[in-house]
């Protein structure tokens, strides 16, 4: 009998080809998953048509399709358009918004045979480290209810860990899928910028803005990353480098790189034990060492760790913050009362339609990014604040880029400790401030991983995260691989 829930999504995929299999009971047995968890509020809609495209899908199989995700159920972050299906970036602002197109990362899921099974709970527009501002409630942490699942992939990080779907698509803009990710004990991978179509992606910040992967395993990372990347005729800032098949890339000896910086400022956090006893494991990793010798594939690994310098990297942030903002501002500008969102009853005139539509229909957080965006783009700012950042976003890339024609790879921990409370961070800037770590791979545009290694004093899950060069996701995925291991002993 099949194990659906510890199968990887090749081996489901097997099943469902076989015949020992039908998506159609795949697809139910997820629904019922999703109606039994429904307190935890990380999907907030099954899709009505998803049973029949099963159905659909077991019938295509029998006549002979070979599609790498055929019957395969997977839930998209509520930013992610589906052809006429709501996309609402959990927002009142968008509460009936049906998009009229796919987003190529859903053409590209449904040309292999994925089945949408629905879509997931957000922060608002994206705007967020909890997915506790969503127009349909807060979404709870799956492995303890009192905690926040992090953000603003909330949704999308606790549809995996609890079960609901075998993966789910999500977008990273500050750490939006590795942060989640972290929190719940999953993978999060964040792929180069322009490594996958942002087409059909609402916008937030979108020289930031990267759909991300979060699974269970690495195995079922690799094979999503693979289809849903490559070059869009629709997106100008897809890459058209070739997409390199990660499942087959070998890796070896790789060298990982430690910012002498980070010391200072992980002084005093709850990630600091977790972050020097992993560097303390991959410095003793070798094919002699007992503990070690149980994994075939790593006898001829051995990781070298060494210091790098990123002498910016403490002003990540509040760089991360000015540019995020203003790049918001712009694109929510869009959503202004007149063609496809929310309307206010009571305007009785053009202007009154602008003001009013935007301030009932959007949220405090999303308010607080727009005035922060417009107050750092304003003429007598721009100067001192957008332009200094573009300026320090411009040496923060040379400082990684330098330090890593030395290193495959740069060790960060992902978040400042596990969950915390929610309600907890009432004050916007400690939320902020949670993104301290995840920010440097999306103002660079670089890759990074999350993968769950060790538990916190109150028994909850953190990561630590990896960065890689640019379009270089296999050595993410061969060190996700070792982390997987070595977090299991």
């Amino acid at each position: 009998m099949i194990d659906i829930l510890n199968e990887s999504i090749e081996n489901l995929v097997s099943s469902i080809q076989s015949g020992s299999l039908k998506s159609v009971d795949l697809v139910d047995f997820y629904i019922d998953r999703i109606n039994k968890f429904k307190e935890y509020n990380a999907v907030i809609e099954i899709f009505d048509d998803a049973r029949d495209l099963a159905l659909e899908m077991d019938k295509k199989i029998a006549n002979g399709f070979k599609g790498k995700l055929a019957g395969i159920p997977i839930i998209i972050k509520d930013n992610i358009l589906y052809e006429n299906h709501k996309a609402s970036c959990a927002s009142k602002m968008l509460e009936n918004f049906v998009s009229p197109f796919n987003s190529t990362v859903v053409d590209k899921l449904l040309k292999e045979g994925a089945i949408i099974l629905g879509r997931a709970n957000m922060d608002e527009f994206a705007m967020g480290s909890s997915t506790e501002t969503s127009f349909y409630g807060k979404t709870l942490n799956a492995l303890d209810k009192s905690r926040v699942p992090g953000g603003s992939s909330g949704g999308s990080a606790v549809a995996v860990a609890l079960n609901l779907c075998p993966v789910a698509l999500g977008t990273d803009t500050g750490g939006s899928v590795r942060q989640p990710a972290s929190f719940n004990g999953i993978i999060g991978l964040k792929p180069s910028y322009g490594r996958v179509s942002r087409y059909g992606i609402v916008a937030y910040g979108s020289s930031l803005d990267q759909v991300g992967v979060l699974a269970k395993n690495t195995d079922d990372t690799k094979l999503i990353f693979n289809i849903i990347s490559g070059h869009s005729e629709n997106d100008m800032t897809s890459s058209k480098n070739e997409v390199k098949d990660s499942l087959d890339s070998v890796v070896e000896n790789l060298k990982i790189g430690v910012p002498v910086e980070i010391k200072e400022m992980i002084k005093g956090m709850p990630c600091e034990n977790a972050f020097y006893s992993l560097i303390n494991q991959l410095k003793n990793l070798n094919c002699e060492n007992a503990f070690y010798s149980l994994i075939n594939q790593l006898k001829n690994l051995n990781c070298e760790i060494v210091d790098v310098s990123l002498p910016n990297i403490k002003l990540v942030l509040p760089t991360y913050y000015i540019i995020a903002t203003a790049e918001a501002t712009s694109n929510l500008a869009r959503f202004d009362g007149v063609k496809y969102t929310y309307r206010s009853k009571d305007s009785k005139s053009l202007e009154e339609v602008y003001l009013k539509s935007r301030s009932e229909g959007f949220g405090e957080e999303v308010k607080r990014r727009i005035m922060l965006g417009n107050y750092v783009l304003s003429s007598g700012y721009y100067d001192a604040y957008y332009k200094k950042a573009k300026s320090l976003q411009n040496e923060l890339k040379n400082e990684f880029k330098s330090a890593l024609k030395n290193v495959d790879l740069i060790l960060l921990p992902t978040t400042k400790g596990e969950a915390y409370k929610l309600g907890e961070k009432t004050n916007p800037i400690d939320s902020y401030r949670e993104d301290i770590f995840t920010v440097s791979a999306n103002i660079t545009s670089l890759p990074a991983i999350s993968v769950p290694y060790m538990k916190g004093e109150h028994n909850m899950p953190f990561g630590m995260q990896f960065i890689a060069n640019y379009f270089e996701e296999n050595k993410l995925f061969k060190i996700s691989e070792i982390v997987e291991k070595l977090a299991k002993n």
